[in-house]
């Protein structure tokens, strides 16, 4: 499937590691000799193939032509990563899975398999919890001292109980309810914790992706907008990213080189990641900053994340997943602010942000630079409900080259 709804439009490509084809960065500023003013660079969340990439390009970008202002010509470019489409399923699709992380093909067959079968037997269980950590590399020497979720570490009988407790929102588990080795045999019991060993599965394709989406930012997409800084110096580039594509393109301003001030505006359309990003300090710990600390500063225009409350995933599932990335003992308490993202309240912690609604923005614009949160709960009903002509014309006013 290709793009259609606008032209002239360009495709970029990065593996896991954040490489591309060569010339991808030529491809771009040839854009600017064809008379291209400003590019609007749109990259996708979890989407388990091109094809649903570029519908997904195809749709979202389709209202764009008809909100850019006179003076301005638009050029486009979707940046499709190896990711997995991140929804409130709590399995994910086996081999969708298994075609972005081909090298770990048997390991998704056997997990496959054991949900499939759910045999109540401690021992699958821990096999289970050992092929988690193979598909999530945590094995590796290293690694696991430096960070790897505890829920990939723990007791897994403990850790998917708690899973299933969170699932039902039952409130937080005391302790009282875990798992002996003879209850294990009950059929009810082993139902239970495979329904929690499935979303330690989905929490360890987040953990994987999350990850993926840094790194593919930062060492891909960072030094391709480098390039295209010198090659075309008057291009100016708009960034877009839905979901972990909004941490992809944040994580682009870490390997931006210094000196590059072509990134106009940078939209976030339902971000999946810390809503303390930026900060300088946490609230929580004064003595430490978010991952992306004062990075807005290198955008030559505002940073505008946009947020939604009716956004279950990040609701639930993305606080889910930062606690346990921390080794929080509760899996629940989705009150507590630390763990909530981007995209569901907004920018936190960052002083002088400029909060707006939807009408608001629209109405009235928005500022120069600095961080934005805007409301947009008002058209996002949920995580992928982004396709909208008001996000189109957001896009446009942050970046000013909307009519």
């Amino acid at each position: 499937m290709t793009v259609t709804s606008v032209e002239p439009y360009r495709e970029v490509v990065f593996d896991k590691d954040g490489d591309g084809p060569a010339g991808q960065a030529g491809v771009l500023a040839a854009l600017a000799r064809q008379g291209c003013t400003d590019l609007v660079l749109f990259t996708h969340g979890w989407n388990n193939s091109p094809s649903v990439a570029n519908g997904l390009f195809n749709r979202f970008l389709q209202p764009f032509p008809s909100v850019t202002g006179p003076g301005v010509r638009l050029g486009y470019a979707g940046l499709v990563w190896p990711s997995m489409m991140f929804s409130d399923e709590p399995v994910p699709d086996f081999p969708a899975l298994a075609a972005v992380v081909p090298e770990r093909a048997a390991t998704i067959g056997r997990l496959a398999e054991l949900v499939e079968e759910e045999p109540p037997r401690e021992a699958a269980f821990a096999e289970f919890a050992a092929l988690l950590r193979d598909l999530t590399d945590i094995d590796q020497e290293g690694l696991v001292s430096t960070g790897a979720p505890g829920f990939l570490l723990g007791d897994p009988r403990a850790v998917y109980g708690m899973f299933a407790d969170a699932q039902q929102g039952s409130g937080a588990p005391d302790g009282s309810d875990a798992p002996t080795e003879e209850s294990l045999f009950g059929a009810d019991r082993a139902k239970r914790l495979w329904k929690g060993a499935r979303e330690a599965l989905r929490q360890a394709t987040y953990y994987t992706m999350k990850r993926r989406a840094g790194v593919v930012g930062e060492r891909g997409l960072g030094p391709l907008l480098g390039e295209l800084a010198r090659r075309a110096p008057g291009l100016r580039v708009h960034l877009v990213g839905h979901s972990f594509g909004g941490r992809l393109v944040a994580h682009a301003l870490r390997g931006l080189p210094a000196g590059a001030r072509n990134v106009k505006s940078v939209t976030l359309l339902q971000g999946a990641f810390s809503h303390y990003a930026f900060a300088a300090r946490l609230p929580h710990a004064q003595d430490h900053g978010g991952s992306l600390r004062d990075l807005q500063s290198r955008v030559d225009g505002p940073l505008v994340a946009c947020h939604s409350h009716h956004d279950t995933a990040l609701r639930v599932f993305y606080p889910l997943a930062s606690r346990l990335s921390r080794d929080d003992h509760s899996l629940l308490g989705q009150e507590d602010r630390r763990w909530w993202a981007i995209g569901y309240d907004g920018v936190q912690a960052v002083p002088a942000t400029t909060t707006h609604t939807l009408a608001t923005a629209l109405r009235e614009g928005l500022p120069a630079t600095g961080c934005v949160s805007v409301d947009t709960a008002q058209v996002v009903s949920e995580h992928s409900d982004i396709c909208h002509e008001e996000l189109a014309r957001l896009v446009a006013r942050a970046g000013r080259f909307g009519g």
